[in-house]
C-alpha cells in the first residue's frame, strides 16, 4: 500500500507538466517548499487535480472522508478509521462498490502529482523502505478519488494488483499505486468516462522501465526521527539485500 509520499518539485514545474494553475497564488511558497517524505498518517496537505475543475492544482488532505461528514468530524473520523488505513489508499476493486468510493469514482476522481514514492520490502521478517521515481526526474501521476467537505478536498491514492516489478519490492502485500502516464492521466479526469472506460484506465499497466527504484534508509519508519529530510531520498545498501 502506498502510505509514503515525496514531493519536491516547483509548483511551477507541476503547472507545465499537468498543463494546470495553482488555485491560489499566495498557497505557492508552502508548496514549493520540498516535502522528501510525506507520511500519510499525518494527514498531510498536498496538491491535486480535481476533477471537477481539472485545470487547477488544488490543496487536499491526504485520507478520503465520506462526504456526508462535516469539517469538525474530519479529525476524529481519522482516528476511527485508522485500523482501516485511515482512508489514505483505496482499492481500485472497490470503487464502484464501496460506501466512500461508488460516491465518487463517477465524477470526483483526481491526480496527484508527486516527485515519488516509497514502499517497504521484507527481507528475513524485517522492512526496507524502497524509493519509487521517475527515470527522467519527472512528476508522477497517481490515480485518486476525493470528496468535497466544505472548503475541504479529501482525497485517497488507488491501489492495483502489483506489476512485476512491484511485487519483487513490495512483497508482502503485491500492491501497487495506479500510476499513470499523461495520456492516461488525461482521461482519468475526463467527465464523460463510463464504467467500462474507467476500468481501463484503472486496469493501464505503467511501464517498469520509466521508473527506479532503490532502498533508502529505515529512518523513513522510524517516528523518534525526522525523516522529512534531503538525505532520506539517497540509495542506502544493505549488506545480503538484493533485489
Amino acid at each position: 500500500m502506498c502510505f509514503h509520499t515525496s514531493q519536491t518539485k516547483k509548483t511551477i514545474e507541476l503547472e507545465n507538466r499537468f498543463d494546470v494553475s495553482l488555485v491560489d497564488d499566495a498557497l505557492r511558497d508552502y508548496f514549493d517548499t520540498p516535502r522528501y517524505h510525506l507520511n500519510g498518517f499525518s494527514h498531510p496537505n498536498m496538491l491535486v487535480i480535481p476533477q471537477e475543475k481539472s485545470n487547477v492544482l488544488a490543496p487536499g488532505v491526504w485520507g478520503i472522508v465520506p462526504s456526508n461528514k462535516t469539517k469538525e468530524q474530519i479529525k476524529p473520523y481519522y482516528k476511527e478509521a485508522v485500523k482501516y488505513g485511515s482512508g489514505l489508499n483505496a482499492r481500485s476493486e472497490k470503487v464502484f462498490n464501496h460506501f466512500v468510493y461508488r460516491g465518487s469514482i463517477m465524477e470526483n476522481r483526481c491526480i496527484i502529482p508527486v516527485s515519488g514514492f516509497f514502499e517497504p520490502h521484507d527481507h528475513k521478517g524485517k522492512k526496507y523502505p524502497f524509493h519509487f521515481k521517475d527515470k527522467e526526474d519527472k512528476p508522477l501521476a497517481l490515480a485518486g478519488l476525493y470528496t468535497v467537505i466544505d472548503t475541504f478536498i479529501t482525497f485517497t491514492i488507488l491501489t492495483k494488483d502489483a506489476s512485476p516489478l512491484f511485487a519483487k519490492i513490495h512483497n508482502k502485500k503485491n500492491r501497487q499505486p495506479v500510476l499513470l502516464n499523461m495520456e492516461y492521466a488525461h482521461n482519468w479526469l475526463s467527465t464523460d468516462l463510463n464504467e467500462s472506460d474507467i476500468k481501463e484506465v484503472l486496469n493501464y499497466t505503467y511501464k517498469e522501465e520509466a521508473l527506479d527504484a532503490y532502498p533508502v534508509s529505515k529512518n523513513l519508519f522510524s517516528p523518534k526521527e525526522n525523516s522529512d529530510v534531503p538525505s532520506i531520498l539517497e540509495k542506502v545498501e544493505y549488506e545480503g539485500l538484493e533485489i
